[in-house]
């Protein structure tokens, strides 16, 4: 049997796993399709983030561009980047999101867009949007990730850190979001839909970014529970980073 035959079945059995995993996320988005307004609605103070992106604010000057990864709805941190005079480009899988979005700060461009495919061919290939594929490295002067990443299982986590940093430019940029918790790919029921969610210890989170080719220059916590939840409230964690190299 020669090497190409034996590479074969592997090539197509991550081709496989790779569609599937795409599945898995468009699933994700459309339990956000359904959440609509509700989502708004369960979060209607987020001082953390307004924070954390606020540092954007203060190190970048006006007219400097920034990506808002899983955008949501928009609001706050689309709004407050564009009031502030940044450029931003949000990106979400969740159409029924970037119909928010695209009504509360028609002066951002909003994508729909599947995260793992920053940096890559994908970017024009399956979106349309070849300025975020290898055509935009190093073009972005920050990005903001707010509860975006953590829809994602821990290996994807790092392969999104790593297309990030590809797209900023020496010394970016990134206002990041998680939960801190020790959680991989986790169901959790969320206003009558099922998602998957991730997360860190603070430690943990610090060491990945690092190893991703950022320097952490500061980390907040908060503790917060959704309006109208019966969960516990969770610990947020606000991370100001910069690209290293």
């Amino acid at each position: 049997m020669t090497d190409e035959q034996i590479a074969e079945p592997a090539d197509a059995e991550r081709a496989s796993a790779g569609e599937g995993r795409r599945a898995e996320r468009a699933g994700q988005a459309a339990a956000f399709d359904a959440m609509g307004a509700q989502y708004q609605e369960v979060f209607p103070a987020r001082s953390g983030q307004f924070a954390c992106a606020g540092w954007l604010l203060e190190q970048l000057p006006a007219g400097a561009l920034v990506l808002d990864v899983g955008c949501g709805a928009g609001e706050p941190t689309a709004r407050q980047l564009v009031d502030g005079g940044l450029r931003v480009i949000g990106v979400d899988l969740s159409a029924g999101m970037l119909a928010q979005a695209r009504k509360a700060v028609p002066e951002a461009e909003f994508h729909r867009f599947d995260v793992v495919d920053l940096a890559t061919e994908g970017a024009e290939q399956r979106w349309g949007v070849p300025e975020l594929g290898p055509a935009g490295a190093g073009t972005l002067d920050g990005a903001a990730a707010f509860f975006s990443l953590l829809m994602l299982p821990r290996p994807e986590i790092a392969v999104a850190l790593g297309r990030i940093r590809e797209l900023l430019r020496p010394g970016g940029l990134l206002a990041l979001g998680m939960v801190e918790a020790d959680l991989d790919d986790a169901p959790l029921p969320f206003l009558d839909q099922q998602i998957r969610v991730s997360g860190y210890l603070r430690e943990e989170l610090t060491g990945l970014l690092e190893r991703s080719g950022f320097a952490v220059e500061g980390v907040d916590s908060q503790s917060y529970a959704p309006a109208g939840s019966t969960l516990p409230p969770e610990t947020q964690l606000y991370l100001r980073c910069r690209r290293t190299g």
